[in-house]
């Protein structure tokens, strides 16, 4: 057990985290630019950018909750990752500013009661004071639930009792469903109010879905990179990754049914306020973005993660987790961006860069948390288990 305890991080965290920061700084300036060229373009990229490195946080606390209550071999080998993910949140509150100070720029429901002429008061949901009150609850529930979870964890390492396991799995269980409420009504605030004469009951679950797909794929790519090294080469074994590629391969079916389900009510009632979303989206050139994301983003992931061999080779696994993160980008795309380009296709050079630069100040920040604690739960009954099967 010694090797296990007496981790310290490897040489490459460090200079992967100093090149994280140069990305990101660099990533930041470019973003000013944009801004200073045009605030309304650099908003619309602002708010891809945030919701792609959202998704991934959230979707990490969501599968800490998740393998807390199931437990298993394949939330040992990933959870420090998972909870250094959750303790991002705070990063993301404060990248939240830059939003808020573009509302009126990217939801037309807040320049239409600007423009209000005062014979009936507007609706108090659609208003600025609201809306960030409505921000401030869903991130205060989220830091206070991934704070309790790396609090308790944390303690687990300095002591056996197994109470503290216990604890972790009575606030699991809540937690997801605070979880699945706060994040469906952000989706709602976030995304869905770019089209505020449109509304789809299913729209939530399906950026849930989208936010464990995100975690996933991201998780597995950060353990395929360190588990030849000390400790995780203790414990880390080709069943892990396989586990790991049919959880994969279980969000990427989640997010696809989700997202065809949407689709199919909708088409099927063809009700006028049910269908503004899908006009620019199918009857323009975007509709061969939304064809990219069936063929790439669900078709081809899910036939090579059926191979069992590919799911056990951490390589390949990692070049699929990759092509999955690389499409969530392109849906979060196709989910903002014809709203406010709805005759076709259009990118804008701020949608990768804005994304770049926060994701180079998130993995920093990342890898900070990652550093300043053990990648394996120590006291942890299972983890006992696994040095003795390896």
């Amino acid at each position: 057990m010694t090797e296990t305890t007496s981790y310290s991080p490897p040489p490459e965290l460090n200079s992967f985290q100093r090149d994280a920061i140069a990305v990101g700084i660099g990533g930041v300036v470019l973003c000013i630019l944009g801004w200073l060229l045009g605030p309304e373009q650099f908003f619309r990229a602002y708010l891809i950018g945030y919701m792609f490195w959202l998704s991934i946080t959230l979707g990490c606390l969501a599968i800490v909750m998740l393998q807390h209550l199931t437990g298993g071999d394949w939330g040992l080998v990933i959870q420090r990752l998972l909870e250094s993910a959750t303790r991002t949140l705070p990063l993301m509150v404060l990248l939240f500013i830059p939003l808020a100070l573009g509302l009126n720029k990217l939801y037309p429901w807040l320049r239409a009661a600007e423009g209000h002429s005062g014979e009936q008061p507007p609706d108090a949901w659609m208003s600025v004071p609201f809306f960030l009150l409505r921000a401030g609850f869903y991130f205060a529930t989220w830091l206070i639930m991934a704070y309790y979870l790396n609090r308790w964890s944390q303690e687990q390492d300095r002591n056996a009792d197994p109470q503290l396991k216990r604890r972790l799995q009575i606030l699991s269980g809540p937690g997801l469903v605070l979880y699945g409420l706060t994040a469906t009504f952000a989706a709602t605030d976030w995304l869905m109010s770019l089209v505020p004469e449109w509304y789809s009951t299913i729209f939530g679950l399906r950026v849930i879905g989208s936010q464990a797909l995100s975690a996933m794929a991201f998780v597995i790519a950060a353990a395929a990179l360190l588990y030849r090294r000390a400790p995780m080469n203790r414990v880390f074994t080709t069943k892990h990754f396989h586990d790991l590629g049919k959880l994969l391969l279980t969000f990427v079916m989640i997010w696809a049914y989700l997202a065809f389900s949407q689709l199919l009510i909708i088409w099927a009632g063809n009700l006028p306020e049910e269908i503004p979303f899908y006009l620019p989206r199918m009857q323009t050139s975007w509709r061969w973005v939304g064809i990219s994301l069936v063929v790439f983003q669900f078709a081809l992931p899910f036939l090579l993660l059926l191979s069992r061999e590919l799911k056990q080779h951490a390589q390949q696994l990692i070049a699929v987790a990759a092509l999955a993160i690389v499409l969530r980008f392109i849906d979060l795309v196709w989910l903002v961006n014809p709203q406010f380009h709805p005759q076709g296709i259009h990118f804008s050079w701020l949608d990768p860069i804005v994304v770049i630069a926060i994701g180079g100040i998130w993995l920093a920040f990342f890898v900070w948390q990652l550093r300043v604690r053990p990648l394996l739960p120590l006291h942890d009954p299972r983890l006992l288990e696994a040095l003795v099967r390896h």
